[in-house]
């Protein structure tokens, strides 16, 4: 019988995201993480195999959780309830804590397109699904690059919008969503 596991890879997670938060993600190091996690480097080793195994998993793991919280936001919406989520779920802009991680992990995936992989499949499918399920496609379309637009220039701490201007900024993008598409 085999002997349970007594390590959380979610606990390796969290460590390998402060290692790169604090260091950046080229110069993370298994045994760096092994330490922040408080578990051996062979448990490491074993969870996720190697240096680019453990950050590809941060990566996976980042978008998961993202795609979970927006999709608990797109509840309650009948109409365009995808794209609604999304900009609802813009309402709280990324944790400041998360901020250096997502930094890091974009200079990462900006070397290895196979980190870049799950971003890649998870934009198709909210596209597709936008695209599919909108009342107004073009627009819809529009309104999603807008939201995308702003929060990849606040998470690369690029521009940090004021509470008031934001929030406005994310309106504007909602009425995107049924204006009607743009003459062609």
């Amino acid at each position: 019988m085999a002997r349970p596991k007594s390590i959380d890879p979610q606990q390796v997670l969290d460590a390998a995201e402060r290692v790169v938060a604090h260091v950046g993600a080229a110069r993370l190091t298994l045994d760096a993480v092994a330490a922040e996690a408080g578990v051996s480097k062979a448990s490491v080793v074993y969870d996720f195999g190697s240096k680019a195994g453990l950050i590809q998993a941060v990566v996976e793991r980042a978008v998961e959780r993202d795609n979970a919280f927006n999709r608990e936001a797109s509840q309650g919406f009948t109409r365009d309830a995808v794209l609604r989520g999304r900009i609802a779920a813009a309402a709280q802009p990324f944790p400041e804590a998360f901020q250096p991680v997502a930094l890091a992990l974009c200079a990462a995936m900006a070397q290895d397109p196979q980190l870049r992989a799950p971003i890649q499949r998870n934009q198709a499918e909210i596209l597709a699904e936008i695209q599919s399920s909108a009342q107004q496609p073009r627009s819809a379309l529009l309104a999603y690059l807008a939201l995308e637009g702003l929060k990849l220039l606040e998470s690369l701490d690029y521009v940090q919008w004021p509470a008031e201007q934001r929030a406005q900024l994310l309106q504007d993008i909602s009425a995107l969503v049924d204006a009607p598409p743009p003459a062609n």
